[in-house]
Protein backbone atom coordinates (compact mmCIF):
# COMPACT_ATOMS: atom_id res chain seq x y z
CA UNK A 1 0.00 0.00 0.00
CA UNK A 2 1.07 3.65 -0.48
CA UNK A 3 1.87 6.51 1.27
CA UNK A 4 -1.21 8.61 2.26
CA UNK A 5 -1.71 12.18 1.51
CA UNK A 6 -2.87 13.56 5.55
CA UNK A 7 -2.92 16.66 6.01
CA UNK A 8 -3.51 19.96 3.17
CA UNK A 9 -1.55 23.69 3.70
CA UNK A 10 -2.63 27.01 2.19
CA UNK A 11 0.14 29.71 3.35
CA UNK A 12 -0.28 33.33 2.09
CA UNK A 13 0.25 37.10 3.09
CA UNK A 14 -2.62 37.48 5.46
CA UNK A 15 -2.99 34.38 7.28
CA UNK A 16 -6.12 35.65 9.71
CA UNK A 17 -7.76 36.53 6.12
CA UNK A 18 -7.08 33.12 5.01
CA UNK A 19 -8.63 31.50 7.96
CA UNK A 20 -11.53 33.64 7.80
CA UNK A 21 -12.33 33.13 4.12
CA UNK A 22 -12.01 28.97 4.35
CA UNK A 23 -13.44 28.80 7.56
CA UNK A 24 -16.73 30.54 6.09
CA UNK A 25 -16.61 29.39 2.80
CA UNK A 26 -16.51 25.44 3.49
CA UNK A 27 -18.05 25.82 7.10
CA UNK A 28 -14.28 24.53 8.55
CA UNK A 29 -13.94 24.53 12.15
CA UNK A 30 -10.09 26.32 12.25
CA UNK A 31 -8.24 26.26 15.92
CA UNK A 32 -5.02 28.72 15.86
CA UNK A 33 -4.15 28.50 19.45
CA UNK A 34 -0.33 27.31 19.42
CA UNK A 35 2.41 29.20 19.62
CA UNK A 36 2.54 29.74 15.91
CA UNK A 37 -0.77 30.71 15.33
CA UNK A 38 -0.92 28.05 12.46
CA UNK A 39 -4.74 27.48 11.78
CA UNK A 40 -5.37 23.82 12.02
CA UNK A 41 -8.83 22.66 9.99
CA UNK A 42 -10.29 19.90 11.80
CA UNK A 43 -10.45 16.66 9.29
CA UNK A 44 -14.72 17.08 7.75
CA UNK A 45 -16.55 13.33 7.93
CA UNK A 46 -14.82 12.00 4.18
CA UNK A 47 -11.52 14.65 4.29
CA UNK A 48 -8.38 15.00 5.94
CA UNK A 49 -7.18 17.72 7.91
CA UNK A 50 -5.12 20.87 7.44
CA UNK A 51 -3.66 23.96 8.00
CA UNK A 52 -3.72 27.92 7.12
CA UNK A 53 -0.89 29.57 8.13
CA UNK A 54 1.56 32.66 7.57
CA UNK A 55 3.93 32.80 4.19
CA UNK A 56 7.66 33.75 5.14
CA UNK A 57 8.56 36.97 4.10
CA UNK A 58 9.88 36.87 0.09
CA UNK A 59 7.79 33.68 -0.22
CA UNK A 60 4.44 34.20 -2.77
CA UNK A 61 2.67 31.22 -0.62
CA UNK A 62 1.23 28.15 -1.67
CA UNK A 63 -1.68 25.48 -1.40
CA UNK A 64 -0.11 21.78 -1.57
CA UNK A 65 -0.62 18.70 0.23
CA UNK A 66 1.45 16.53 2.88
CA UNK A 67 2.25 12.97 2.25
CA UNK A 68 3.12 10.82 5.44
CA UNK A 69 6.44 8.82 5.20
CA UNK A 70 8.41 6.36 7.23
CA UNK A 71 11.72 8.91 6.68
CA UNK A 72 11.53 11.98 5.38
CA UNK A 73 15.16 12.79 4.83
CA UNK A 74 15.12 9.25 2.79
CA UNK A 75 12.20 10.29 1.03
CA UNK A 76 13.41 13.80 0.23
CA UNK A 77 16.75 12.01 -0.92
CA UNK A 78 15.11 10.38 -2.88
CA UNK A 79 12.91 13.01 -5.00
CA UNK A 80 15.72 15.07 -5.72
CA UNK A 81 17.24 11.81 -7.20
CA UNK A 82 14.06 11.37 -9.46
CA UNK A 83 14.63 15.43 -10.56
CA UNK A 84 13.11 17.07 -7.83
CA UNK A 85 14.38 19.95 -5.69
CA UNK A 86 14.16 20.83 -1.47
CA UNK A 87 12.51 23.88 -0.66
CA UNK A 88 12.78 23.10 3.01
CA UNK A 89 14.87 20.83 4.33
CA UNK A 90 14.07 18.82 7.11
CA UNK A 91 12.72 20.21 9.98
CA UNK A 92 11.50 19.04 13.68
CA UNK A 93 8.87 20.63 15.29
CA UNK A 94 9.12 19.65 18.91
CA UNK A 95 6.16 17.73 20.11
CA UNK A 96 4.68 17.68 16.69
CA UNK A 97 6.23 16.27 13.57
CA UNK A 98 9.08 16.16 11.60
CA UNK A 99 8.12 18.42 7.89
CA UNK A 100 10.40 18.75 5.00
CA UNK A 101 9.26 20.17 1.34
CA UNK A 102 10.45 19.96 -2.38
CA UNK A 103 9.05 20.96 -5.74
CA UNK A 104 8.61 18.22 -8.23
CA UNK A 105 10.05 18.53 -11.57
CA UNK A 106 7.29 20.92 -13.12
CA UNK A 107 7.37 22.51 -9.78
CA UNK A 108 4.43 21.47 -8.01
CA UNK A 109 4.94 22.42 -4.22
CA UNK A 110 4.94 18.83 -1.73
CA UNK A 111 4.81 18.18 1.79
CA UNK A 112 6.35 15.32 3.68
CA UNK A 113 5.31 14.33 6.84
CA UNK A 114 6.02 12.63 9.85
CA UNK A 115 4.51 12.56 13.48
CA UNK A 116 5.52 12.16 16.24
CA UNK A 117 2.93 9.15 16.86
CA UNK A 118 4.30 7.01 14.04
Amino acid sequence: MGASVVHFEIVGRDSEKLKHFYGKLFDWEINSDNPINYGLVKAGKNGIGGGIGQNEPGDPGHATFFVEVDDVQATLDKAEEMGGKTRVPLTVIPGMVTVAMFTDPEGHLIGLVKSEES
